[in-house]
């Protein structure tokens, strides 16, 4: 499914060259990108991967955008004005009219997004495990410490620990999460979603990303320069590195194509 068709970054230009988001895309090319059901925007740091997905999540109004904050000295905000100059274009649905409004539950999830989840996840996890432990030491039967960690009093200890305490190391909750968080029939811009991700897990990833986009109707525009993500998913790749954003196959790309790899990770 093609939620969004196009998206056109803005042409105008500013008196400052240093101004933000205008200095990232100085002297680059401003024909729209058009999009597959999966869209992977590939580049080292500081080619303005991130910064496009936000740009996109404000102009596109969807759940998880951040609202940046520019060098604008108080005087004009220029993140609001280069996104009001952005343009976009909707697909078209099945039967073939065009798309009005983006699904409901579409969203822009970063990177940040997903540690700060998993982490509570795991705090909580491992916060009631030692508490368990803890009431079955005094005494108490594994169901009698269960029914209290349950009980009022039990949430309000776990809750007053899990506020004074320092939040856990992220580990292999990240991949469970996403799988959990991503529902059919939606947009999802994904900014680096292979961070807390080992490389066997991202291939994972891009593997349901896959299957997603083909059997349950959602279209993800992706962040990415991992190799195991670029090399998996049935992505059209832009290369932000390049001055026209050149498409590009993920076996040509700069940092990737110098990798002996044995075969194709598919």
């Amino acid at each position: 499914m093609i939620f969004l068709s196009s998206f056109k970054l803005s042409e105008e230009e500013v008196t400052n060259a240093n101004i933000y988001p205008y200095n990232v895309f100085r002297r680059k090319s401003v024909v729209p990108f058009v999009f597959a059901p999966i869209t992977a925007f590939y580049g080292n740091n500081g080619s303005g991967k991130s910064t496009i997905l936000n740009i996109m999540a404000n102009k596109l109004e969807l759940k998880g955008r951040e609202y940046a904050t520019s060098n604008s000295f108080g005087i004009v905000d220029y993140c609001y004005k280069f996104s009001e100059e952005c343009a976009y274009t909707l697909g078209d649905d099945e039967s073939g009219y065009p798309i009005k409004r983006l699904p409901a539950n579409s969203r822009y999830i970063k990177s940040e997004d997903i540690l700060y989840e998993i982490k509570k996840i795991q705090q909580r996890q491992i916060l009631g495990n030692g508490m368990k432990y803890d009431l079955v030491k005094k005494g108490l039967s594994e169901k009698q410490a269960t029914q209290f960690l349950l009980s009022r009093e039990g949430k309000q200890q776990q809750a007053f620990i899990e506020f004074a305490q320092e939040k856990y190391s992220n580990g292999e909750t990240a991949l469970q999460y996403l799988e959990e968080f991503l529902i059919p029939d939606a947009l999802y811009l994904l900014d680096e979603p292979e961070v807390s991700l080992s490389p066997q897990n991202q291939v994972k990833l891009a593997q349901e990303v896959n299957h997603m986009t083909r059997f349950l109707d959602c279209q993800f525009v992706i962040a990415t320069h991992s190799p195991f993500m670029l090399g998996t998913l049935n992505a059209k790749i832009y290369n932000l590195d390049t001055v026209d954003y050149d498409v590009q196959e993920w076996y040509g790309l700069e940092n990737i194509c110098s990798i002996p790899w044995g075969h194709h990770i598919r």
